[in-house]
């Protein structure tokens, strides 16, 4: 696992990460989720996989998930204790408030962190798999909002937000989007 430190003001609270959002050690992880919840592919169907069954079952009774809603589960058979499910935008050519909406899926789901007193967090590259969201744009968002949101917790709630990028490319872009940052 490579882990890169932030260089700005939040440079002790966020880290990029390359390696696999089911295996990390933290409080919770954000699940970039379909409108139903009940699993898919990408991240959604891997966590679902890892967790197990009772996470499925959990998430039948929430009645779904608007995009840019977050919503909060168990991890079950995850090292996370708690599965923070956020539905991002799909990518229709920028026309059509997906930059706000993807915003407002990681804030909402550091809101929702912040109001579980979850110390530690780890994001995936939310939208950018089936959702086709481009990769650059999307990672703009990701640490522009983040980095906003944790100015206003103090440092002992969200102690810690790892950005986790499971295949080099994604890696490689937030690596290149910190040397502007």
């Amino acid at each position: 696992m490579i882990v890169l430190p932030f260089n700005r003001r939040e440079k002790n609270r966020i880290q990029v990460v390359k390696g696999d959002l089911t295996k990390m050690k933290v409080e919770a992880i954000v699940n970039a989720a379909n409108p139903s919840l009940l699993g898919g592919s990408g991240v959604d169907g891997a966590i679902h996989r890892a967790a197990g069954e009772e996470l499925l079952r959990e998430c039948q009774t929430l009645g779904g998930c608007k995009t840019g809603q977050a919503k909060i589960t168990k991890g079950y058979l995850l090292p996370a204790k708690y599965v923070i499910h956020t539905v991002g935008p799909i990518w229709q050519g920028g026309q059509n408030n997906e930059a706000e909406l993807l915003e407002v899926c990681y804030a909402n789901s550091i809101k929702l962190a912040a109001e579980n007193n979850i110390k530690t967090l780890a994001f995936p590259a939310i939208s950018t798999g089936a959702y086709g969201y481009p990769l650059k744009e999307a990672t703009a968002i990701a640490f522009k909002t983040i980095t906003n949101r944790l100015f206003f917790y103090p440092d002992d709630i969200l102690q810690k937000v790892y950005l986790v990028c499971f295949d080099r490319l994604t890696y490689q872009c937030y690596l290149d989007f910190w040397k502007y940052y």
